[in-house]
């Protein structure tokens, strides 16, 4: 096994490189006994191809994954025969690679959250300590059973988001080639014949002619400001106050804010609940949402209430006054930290808006999908109008 270590020469010349050794405590005394002073010292990693892309185990393929393992570990089957046995099966390459390095870990005596913390790109922070908790609690199995239940219902979850929001993106996507296309090939077919009768057209044909026009031949302006888009996207991700901003303005935006507003709900408590159920200690439980929640403002207030808990105040506190969290999430917390149910107080908010947001997307589908068609019929239509009624006075001249 490689490691790569940084140090310094006695001489007092600092270095880098690479030891080749059976373990990290061998691989230290070979460079002490060759005369350095070593600083760090970690595993080299391995380049790989799907890593390198950042390729994500499937949903499904992950669910699966838990449950299999789950059962083999309830089973009475050693968590180091349990790993062998799901990386021969999974079809998965990047799961595959990710549990061979686990099963070598295992054998050199490492627990089973220091092996998976080694792949944070397969395993998620959230399995990393759930484990861990598993693994002092001596319930893995009902642990990884329960992560299970928590990434399908996760998985259910964004789906019912993506799917109320992927129909005016499609329709979107539909209506703009389409303008695209009868602008740029079919418009340009009668300008010609406009010109060559010398007929007067309608302001709004005229519009639409020199829009195309103007499309035809300054094309290369849509190509440059998509470009632009990408790198200053890349760009505001960077810093924090950008995305909670834009984070602030998904969840008031008019009509779709409140899906995300509730999805972001459900994830927030269905994760504490998860955490606090497995008897994670709630500072470290709470720590560990802010990081999984996927949005900055919950994130921001989450830490406050870290802090609150801290100095040893209720965790409501920074909740109560602040308007993405509703009165019914921090009353239900409130009494679950004064009766000792904490966990069931949460998992009831996160069925509550579960419900909420399966309703609120299967409404929004509902009215949406009129509104976008409609759309699509006046905008190309009026491109194709701007045509036609020229054509028809035309016609009468005859």
């Amino acid at each position: 096994m490689n490691y790569q270590y940084t140090g310094k020469k006695t001489s007092g010349q600092k270095i880098t490189g690479k030891v080749e050794a059976d373990s990290k405590k061998d691989a230290l005394v070979e460079l002490e006994n060759s005369g350095l002073i070593v600083f760090e010292i970690a595993e080299a990693k391995t380049w790989n191809r799907d890593i390198v892309l950042n390729k994500k185990v499937n949903n499904k393929e992950f669910v699966i994954f838990l449950r299999q393992y789950s059962t083999l570990i309830h089973a009475g089957i050693s968590i180091s025969e349990a790993t062998k046995t799901m990386f021969r099966q999974t079809e998965s390459k990047v799961l595959k690679l990710a549990l061979i390095d686990m099963d070598k870990q295992l054998d050199q005596g490492q627990s089973l959250s220091k092996a998976v913390e080694r792949h944070p790109k397969v395993f998620p922070s959230l399995l990393v300590n759930m484990i861990n908790a598993g693994e002092a609690s001596g319930k893995l199995d009902d642990i990884l059973n329960q992560m299970a239940d928590y990434y399908e219902k996760e998985y259910r979850n964004k789906q019912k988001v993506v799917s109320a929001l992927i129909y005016p993106g499609v329709v979107g996507v539909i209506t703009l080639v389409l303008s695209i296309f009868l602008l740029v090939f079919i418009v340009p077919q009668f300008v010609s014949m406009f010109h060559s009768l010398g007929e007067e057209v309608p302001p709004y044909t005229r519009f639409i002619l020199n829009l195309s026009d103007w499309l035809r031949s300054f094309w290369w302006v849509f190509v440059i400001l998509m470009a632009l888009g990408i790198v200053i996207y890349k760009y505001v991700i960077q810093f924090d106050s950008l995305i909670y901003r834009i984070d602030r303005i998904k969840m008031k935006f008019p009509f779709l804010g409140a899906l995300v507003h509730k999805g972001a709900m459900v994830r927030m408590t269905q994760t504490l609940s998860t955490l606090v159920n497995s008897a994670v200690p709630i500072l470290q439980s709470v720590e560990i949402t802010e990081k999984v929640v996927g949005n900055r403002v919950i994130q921001d207030v989450l830490e406050q209430a870290r802090k609150s808990l801290e100095v040893g105040e209720s965790i409501t506190i920074p909740m109560k006054d602040h308007w993405a969290f509703p009165a019914l999430v921090t009353q239900m917390i409130k009494i679950g930290e004064k009766t000792g149910t904490l966990d069931q107080m949460l998992s009831k908010a996160a069925e509550f808006y579960e419900e909420e947001l399966d309703q609120l997307s299967t409404r929004i589908k509902t009215l949406i999908e009129p509104l976008m068609i409609i759309i699509l019929t006046v905008i190309v239509g009026g491109i194709i109008t701007a045509v036609v009624i020229p054509m028809f006075s035309l016609f009468e001249t005859f």
